[in-house]
């Protein structure tokens, strides 16, 4: 098994945005580049309310998670203070244009999180 895996194209990672990158088991990967063309990868959920930060505002070595503003650090996966919290980092390897993943932590890395379902709500009437 080679320990890398392929993903794509720097220019495929918009300049202070992100890209998903699906997996067989588990939430997806975001790819994140900010303006320093540096990518950093981390689990496509903030550690509050589990927001897909692909859908957040890069800035500086920062997303913004779109849905209550937390920042979550690229480099880390911390919640700036006051917030607390970590979402899980993954490995990036960058060969010229052209962005790697580590293979083992895109199967088995943080595999056991799960997105919250969204259902029915209760009344609480009994009925």
């Amino acid at each position: 098994m080679n320990e890398w895996t392929l993903i794509c194209n720097l220019q495929e990672i918009p300049v202070l945005g992100a890209r998903r990158v699906a997996r067989a088991h588990g939430l997806d990967v975001a790819l994140f580049r900010n303006a320093q063309n540096q990518v950093y990868a981390l689990l496509d959920s903030c550690p509050h309310k589990h927001g897909q930060l692909s859908q957040g505002i890069v800035f500086g070595n920062s997303v913004a998670c779109p849905l209550h503003n937390w920042t979550i650090a690229l480099v880390d996966g911390r919640a700036q203070a006051p917030d607390e919290g970590c979402t899980p980092t993954f490995s990036v390897r960058l060969e010229g244009d052209v962005v790697y993943l580590r293979t083992a932590e895109l199967q088995s890395h943080a595999t056991d999180v799960r997105r919250p379902l969204a259902g029915p709500a209760r009344c609480g009437c009994g009925s």
